[in-house]
């Protein structure tokens, strides 16, 4: 999933590699689901197969608190599982917004 630039700080890219390739040494620091997961970034994904390229993830999904303990450098499967009902939510209000947009639903006003 692409991400807006706009809003993260300008030494991002610094940041991240820090918390990937210095704190977590190049390896998955595990998620709520799979805490032990351990996938090493530019190898084969032990579960999955897949090319592993560790992200640098917010647990609050806020992309200007940039607090280390906020951060956590994990693999796709690690990271897409922990956004997945974050990413849900988020399409079902595009969904919605573009419903009103094109007349398809009332909005809801409250007086």
């Amino acid at each position: 999933m692409p991400f807006d630039r706009t809003l993260y700080p300008d030494n991002w890219d610094a940041i991240s590699d820090h918390i990937r390739f210095v704190r977590a040494k190049g390896y998955c620091e595990g998620s709520p689901a799979y805490p032990h997961c351990q996938a090493r970034h530019g190898e084969p994904h032990p579960v999955t197969g897949s090319h592993v390229i560790l992200t640098c993830a917010h647990l609050d999904h806020d992309p200007t608190n940039n607090d280390p303990a906020n951060l956590r450098a994990w693999c796709q499967r690690c990271h897409l599982t922990y956004d997945a009902k974050h990413h849900a939510a988020n399409a079902a209000l595009t969904r919605r917004r573009k419903q009103i947009q094109a007349g398809q639903l009332e909005l809801e006003l409250e007086f």
